[in-house]
């Protein structure tokens, strides 16, 4: 938990990089929720931040749970912002940039939380812009996700801090050096919930057909997992330091890893991640073809 002197120091920081700002974002689902929430709880007015939403109901929601201004027109937010958040579907993103090229007469600073989508067709839709590519996964919804980031050269230091504090507030937000890496982040940590909830549904299943009670299986295994990443989030071990130290010398803990170890359970999951980036890079591509 944080400490209030952290917290402090947080907002602090947030009123001197943002309150002059206005920030906009088209979309306004689930992660732009998320992504409001967390900048509002860390001390940013709701007078600053403007979302469009085709959707009513998305729309009310912003208002009634986070009480920021709202619309139905992309481009009345583009004119307003002077940081661009874009959280739309991948597939969509051409098109809307496309049609805000005309509202845009000022030069925001545009941010793309749109999975695939690589800065240089970005640019190419929007004339030119400083873009900063961000890949957030599913736990920011918690405000407990993990942010890669990367910024085209056009993109100041100033411009990376408040991207930095943008995605910061819903967890870690991590600078990649090339782009390319970008396919790697999403391969590890924007589709890694995915293989921890495999993992959790496996050891649920296991417990079942070794005769424990669903329920009691099923929150034994999500107790566990809970309980193992607050330690490996907490250490300052590395995990294989972490797992040695539960792992006792001809005990049950050693039993199970020397079977998955002889499964060859790490070369699936080199060809798992290595599969979930070839295909993050060939999404990439269709994407910018459109």
């Amino acid at each position: 938990m944080r400490t209030p002197s952290r917290l402090a120091s947080r907002v602090t920081c947030l009123e001197q990089s943002m309150f002059q700002e206005t920030l906009g974002f088209i979309g306004g689902g689930n992660m732009a929720r998320s992504l409001v929430g967390g900048l509002l709880a860390r001390g940013l007015p709701a007078r600053q931040v403007i979302v469009s939403d085709p959707v009513t109901m998305q729309r009310e929601l912003l208002t009634t749970q986070l009480g920021v201004r709202v619309t139905d027109d992309n481009a009345i937010v583009a004119r307003a912002a002077g940081v661009l958040l874009f959280a739309v579907k991948p597939q969509q993103l051409a098109l809307v940039a496309k049609q805000l090229v005309p509202a845009i007469t000022h030069r925001p600073l545009v941010i793309s939380i749109a999975a695939g989508i690589r800065t240089a067709d970005l640019q190419r839709w929007l004339g030119g812009l400083p873009v900063v590519r961000a890949m957030p996964n599913s736990p920011a919804l918690k405000g407990c996700g993990v942010t890669g980031l990367y910024a085209t050269e056009a993109v100041s230091q100033a411009g990376k801090k408040l991207a930095e504090t943008i995605l910061g507030a819903v967890g870690p937000a991590l600078w990649i050096a090339q782009e390319e890496q970008m396919d790697v982040v999403t391969a590890v940590s924007g589709s890694g919930p995915a293989y921890f909830f495999l993992l959790i549904e496996m050891l649920e299943s296991v417990g079942v057909e070794l005769g424990l009670a669903p329920e009691v299986s099923r929150r034994l295994a999500m107790e566990t997992a809970f309980g193992a990443g607050q330690m490996a989030h907490a250490a300052t071990e590395p995990a294989s330091t972490l797992r040695a130290q539960v792992t006792s010398k001809g005990g049950t803990t050693e039993a199970a890893l020397q079977l998955l170890e002889a499964a060859g359970v790490r070369a699936i999951f080199t060809d798992a991640i290595a599969a979930a980036a070839k295909r993050s890079a060939e999404l990439a591509e269709e994407f910018g073809k459109s």
